[in-house]
């Protein structure tokens, strides 16, 4: 199904969505636009929403399974007009976004859907899921001048970090952090200050009065925050060549940057094991 505007989905297609978990694909551009679609079709996601221009193409054996919007994303305040439209015309049920050349791991994901890991997160009492983007890269930027390259991906091992958030009186912020590292870190000076932030609650469950904000976070500050009081939450990992991409479009960065490798860059694994090893998401008390 193809909806003309975001206007004509919000009234005729958003309201369709009666069951969770749906995912919203918003596209930049074409680059990795059906891996990404077939990614997340491959995850269990319920409905895949793709937001895109009318003349980006999409492969036929997926543009049968999804939804598709046409929409722009270079307008002003893109996301967040999406979303929260997005948000305002469904009901009570689980939301994930993500951009094209974006890939959602969390613990298990090759033998577990993403509807068993919000069923298990609902019985820990938690309305979200914290996700983390993690760069991902070409190993040869003069073969792939885009910096993508599904078969020769590469990350960072190391370089991670979080920092306490505070409200406007400077205190610290009951379980909410601010999570650096990847490129955005390594390459700080080519990035605005707050874009550095690679961490996203990316899955979440709506509810009346929820806004989401241009700056990956939700008005209700529990959405915020990295895990319950008790202990230890699920989180996953959004594997993200979008800041590589970034890096080289930009006029300012892109003649700076010979090589994104470094001595801590591994080549990507495509698998949660390698993730869970090095760190970068957290099963809590999922087995």
């Amino acid at each position: 199904m193809h909806h003309d505007t975001l206007q004509a989905f919000i009234a005729d297609g958003a309201p369709l969505l009666k069951k969770g978990p749906i995912a919203l694909i918003f596209a930049e551009d074409e680059v990795e636009l059906d891996a990404t679609i077939r990614h997340h079709l491959g995850a269990g996601f319920k409905h895949v929403v793709v937001f895109a221009m009318p003349e980006f193409e999409v492969a036929d054996d997926v543009a049968k399974n999804i939804v598709r919007v046409s929409y722009n994303m270079l307008a002003t305040a893109a996301l967040e007009t999406a979303v929260n439209a997005v948000m305002a015309a469904t009901g009570d049920i689980w939301i994930y976004y993500c951009f094209n050349a974006e890939f959602l791991f969390f613990p298990f994901i090759e033998h577990r859907t993403v509807g068993e890991m919000i069923a298990f997160n609902v019985e820990e009492r938690r309305d979200t899921i914290l996700s983390y983007v993690v760069d991902l890269y070409t190993g040869d930027l003069w073969q792939n001048t885009n910096a993508v390259n599904i078969d020769d991906a590469h990350l960072d091992k190391t370089g991670y970090y979080a920092l306490a958030r505070k409200d406007r009186w400077n205190n610290d912020l009951d379980r909410q952090l601010d999570f650096f590292g990847g490129l955005r870190w390594r390459f700080e000076e080519h990035i605005p200050a707050p874009r550095r932030r690679i961490d996203r609650v990316a899955i979440f469950r709506n509810q009346p009065g929820l806004v989401f904000n241009s700056d990956h976070t939700f008005n209700e500050p529990e959405y915020n925050t990295y895990a319950c009081p008790w202990h230890n939450n699920i989180t996953a990992a959004i594997c993200s060549f979008r800041t590589a991409k970034a890096l080289k479009r930009n006029p300012g960065s892109t003649f700076e940057i010979d090589t994104f490798k470094w001595h801590n860059s591994t080549q990507f694994e495509w698998h949660s094991q390698q993730l869970l090893d090095l760190g970068l998401i957290e099963p809590g008390q999922w087995f």
